[in-house]
């Protein structure tokens, strides 16, 4: 009999799939013309999410996290007088940066989360 190892996907590969769905959902609603006005993600389990197996918080990743946080915060930030899709493209763009270096994989995939 043949045994297989299915793929159990880490703390933080759910938490980017989780991530990315909510980007989509946003997107989707910034192009309805919806504001939206709070976030439904803990940006902050960025730090602490378990890591995919070889991976670790490299110094390079650290650098990108907070400038993430800090960028997709802004995008419900009713307050901000920068232009809405600018500030969601700008969360996306900090996504793709950051994935240039360090996980390559998803990047087409986040590249269609960009507002044209």
């Amino acid at each position: 009999m043949v045994k297989y190892d299915m793929y159990q996907p880490s703390e933080m590969a759910d938490f980017m799939n989780l991530m990315y769905a909510y980007n989509q959902q946003l997107k989707a609603k910034i192009m309805d013309g919806e504001v939206p006005n709070s976030m439904s993600l803990d940006l902050l389990k960025l730090h602490s999410a378990e890591m995919t197996d070889g991976k670790s918080r490299s110094q390079n990743w650290k650098s990108f996290v907070n400038v993430f946080i800090a960028s997709q915060e802004a995008v419900v930030d009713t307050l901000s007088n920068k232009n809405l899709k600018d500030r969601y493209n700008e969360a996306i763009n900090n996504c793709l940066n950051c994935h240039k270096t360090e996980c390559t994989g998803p990047i087409p995939r986040i590249k269609k989360l960009l507002i044209q």
